[in-house]
């Protein structure tokens, strides 16, 4: 059996299928992880869904910005913007089904096993592995409870640092956007999430640094594996690895075996 972690597929469903038969993803014995943003901007989400619900028990998902996004479009909480190319979802005959199973996916997803942390942007610099899991979990746990007024109160940039005296929905908005949404952090002892770059990592800089690199960053062991950074590159740490590589952009669909470390890809048109 084989592990398999898959960046960002955003509906490219014919590259995620090209990149399947690459790597040959044995459905029966295999497990495949999918590090968020199954959909939008790309021109198959509803295939997307539809397959990665298929393989059940053989797959496991973290919610990405863009997957959000599409539930609180869906729950009438935010209307569609000017990119967005999930309708063929909001449209079929089996969307309640589909929205239902991916609301119920986490933002964070932990294999004791293999040591390996699954995430769509990032963990907080601030955060151990410990605390990265139960803040997760605490807005996982908002989410099912009370979709729309998770949603209702998901959207914004503030709070952009963290504080345990943080008041219910900052704290939940700030879990949020750094699991699903941050890429740089200020380079402040307490770290401050920004969310104006998105450009690739500049080490030269004086005032950002990816969160990964930050002076503060606790998780030095555990492996950790991430997407939605599509100008990333390659990482300098050897327990994380960057899973987005601009599919989406004509750039490639990249998977990684998490037992080996092989890393797989695909180009896109």
């Amino acid at each position: 059996m084989s592990t398999f972690a898959i960046g960002d597929i955003q509906g490219c469903f014919t590259s995620l299928i090209k990149l399947l038969e690459h790597i040959n993803f044995q459905q029966d014995k295999d497990e495949l992880w999918i590090a968020g943003d199954l959909v939008n901007r790309g021109p198959q989400s509803l295939e997307v869904l539809r397959y990665i619900k298929s393989l059940k028990n053989r797959v496991k998902v973290v919610l990405g910005n863009h997957d959000l996004h599409l539930l609180a479009v869906a729950k009438g909480c935010q209307s569609s913007k000017k990119f967005d190319t999930f309708s063929d979802v909001l449209e079929a005959p089996d969307k309640d089904e589909l929205l239902a199973w991916l609301l119920t996916k986490p933002m964070l997803h932990y294999d004791e096993k293999l040591d390996c942390a699954m995430v769509h942007a990032g963990i907080y610099p601030g955060w151990d592995l410990q605390h990265a899991k139960d803040y997760a979990e605490e807005a996982e746990t908002m989410l099912t409870a009370e979709p729309k007024m998770f949603f209702q109160n998901m959207y914004g940039n503030k709070p952009a640092a963290w504080s345990d005296d943080l008041s219910r929905w900052d704290r939940i908005r700030f879990i949020t956007n750094t699991l699903t949404r941050m890429r740089y952090c200020q380079k402040t002892p307490n770290p401050v999430l920004d969310f104006a770059n998105k450009n690739k990592p500049n080490t030269e800089d004086r005032y950002l640094t990816p969160w990964l690199y930050h002076d503060c960053f606790k998780i030095r062991q555990t492996h950790i594996v991430f997407g939605h950074w599509s100008t990333f590159g390659e990482s300098k740490m050897k327990n994380i690895t960057a899973l987005d590589t601009g599919c989406l952009w004509g750039g490639s669909l990249t998977a990684l075996n998490i037992e080996t470390k092989q890393i797989f890809a695909v180009t896109c048109k």
